[in-house]
């Protein structure tokens, strides 16, 4: 009886101690926001704030984004940690192709974060690994097309939301300068190849 009891707390603890492990790989990821934009289509992001509601609210850094969308080198773009992972995501931005400003309020659905917790294959230069998708991936398009992805690897992404910006009144002259570089690298391409504000 007492080899019983005994096997049956070593299980216990067996179990609770594997329930722990799991738990703490799930709080020790890194969890991440990035702003990406198709090639030739740069914006500038003004402002971007992250808040989880009574734990932290605070504002990520970005500036210029300009590469990359969909296909071998993306989505991906600059970024920053996701500490706490927020609920709510406003992003401001100037598009230089457009000369207009605009603004989103994403609210991130209550189980985007257990669907990235789900493990995904992923390629490293040794192997084949499984992980979580720990990357929360913004597309800024022209129109005021937005896209989010979940991926931990170009590759893997997952589409999870797309929605519509609101265009906001501002001052295209604020970019002059920031303007004319990026007509010097885009300017034929974007004659060529117009400005598409749909079918991203």
């Amino acid at each position: 009886m007492i080899q019983k009891i005994l096997a049956m707390g070593v299980m216990a603890i067996a179990l609770l101690g594997s329930g722990c492990s799991a738990w703490s790989k799930a709080d020790d990821t890194l969890w991440m926001v990035r702003i990406a934009a198709p090639q030739h289509y740069e914006v500038w992001v003004t402002d971007m704030f992250l808040e989880k509601s009574g734990e932290r609210s605070w504002r990520q850094p970005i500036g210029t984004v300009g590469c990359c969308w969909k296909g071998a080198r993306g989505p991906t773009g600059p970024g920053g940690r996701a500490d706490p992972f927020p609920e709510l995501i406003l992003v401001k931005w100037f598009s230089y192709a457009e000369q207009k400003y605009y603004t989103k309020i994403i609210q991130v659905p209550e189980d985007l974060l257990d669907r990235m917790r789900e493990p995904a294959t992923y390629v490293t230069q040794v192997d084949v690994r499984s992980g979580p998708r720990n990357l929360l991936t913004i597309g800024l398009a022209p129109g005021g097309t937005v896209v989010v992805w979940i991926s931990n690897q170009i590759g893997n992404e997952i589409e999870v939301m797309r929605m519509q910006a609101t265009e906001l009144p501002g001052d295209p002259s604020r970019f002059t300068e920031r303007t004319k570089g990026y007509l010097e690298r885009n300017g034929d391409y974007l004659r060529e190849h117009g400005i598409p504000t749909e079918g991203w």
